[in-house]
C-alpha cells in the first residue's frame, strides 16, 4: 500500500483523524497540544497519527490536503483545518456538533 492509499484508508475507516506532532499524551508542539485539549473538552473519540513517525506520510499529506501545516483535523474524511480553525469552531459550538454527527463524542 503506497502512502496515498494509507492516507485514504485512514480517512475512510476512521470518522475523526488528527494528524499531529507527537501523541495526545505527549504532544510535540503547542498547536497539536491545543488541538488535543479542545478534542478532550468535546470528549471526542478519534484516531491520531504522529507525523514524526512517518516522514513519507508527513510530506504526502501536505499535498493531499493542500494544507502545509500540522496539526490537521479530519472529520468524515474532510479536512476541517488546523489549530486556529478547531479553536474557532469549538468557541462557536460547531465542533461538538460536527463530532456528534459522526458519532464521535462521549454520550
Amino acid at each position: 500500500m503506497n502512502v496515498i492509499e494509507r492516507i485514504k484508508d485512514q480517512l475512510e475507516n476512521n470518522p475523526v483523524v488528527l494528524y499531529m506532532k507527537g501523541s495526545p499524551d505527549f504532544p510535540q508542539c503547542g498547536f497539536s497540544g491545543q488541538t488535543v485539549q479542545i478534542l478532550d473538552l468535546c470528549q471526542a473519540k478519534y484516531m491520531y497519527v504522529n507525523i514524526f513517525e512517518d516522514p513519507e506520510l508527513r510530506e504526502a499529506l501536505k499535498e493531499h490536503s493542500n494544507w502545509p501545516t500540522y496539526p490537521q483535523l479530519y472529520i468524515n474524511g474532510e479536512l476541517v483545518g488546523g489549530c486556529d480553525i478547531v479553536i474557532d469552531l469549538y468557541k462557536k459550538g460547531e465542533l461538538v456538533t460536527m463530532l456528534a454527527a459522526v458519532g464521535c463524542v462521549a454520550a
